[in-house]
């Protein structure tokens, strides 16, 4: 367990440099136009994100003590593909779910 100060700590950091990052983009350069070769890159941050907190689960899944598994791996596959092939969010997340706890089940 943390203690309290070292905790306040590291959340008053947290807020000072969540707080920065906005501020260079809203305050700094708000007013300017970013350019073409930025803008491009930016577009990619939100789809990265999902992918970047997802894969840690798929390969090092806590529930199994690390070791991967195929259900997971599984899924995650069916959840590509399906979200490759219909570019429909909802239906590559239900395809993977159902994949994951139908292979869960099958598998014991």
């Amino acid at each position: 367990m943390i203690d309290k100060p070292t905790l306040w700590i590291v959340i008053i950091a947290l807020g000072i440099g969540s707080f920065f990052l906005r501020f260079v983009f809203t305050g700094l350069v708000g007013s300017r136009a970013m350019p073409d070769w930025l803008l491009r890159h930016l577009r990619y941050t939100a789809v990265a994100i999902l992918p970047a907190l997802v894969a840690p689960q798929v390969i090092w899944p806590q529930a199994t003590g690390g070791e991967t598994e195929p259900a997971r791996l599984a899924a995650a596959c069916v959840t590509l593909l399906v979200g490759l092939l219909s570019k429909n969010v909802i239906a590559a997340i239900l395809s993977g779910a159902f994949t994951l706890y139908g292979l869960l089940y099958l598998l014991g």
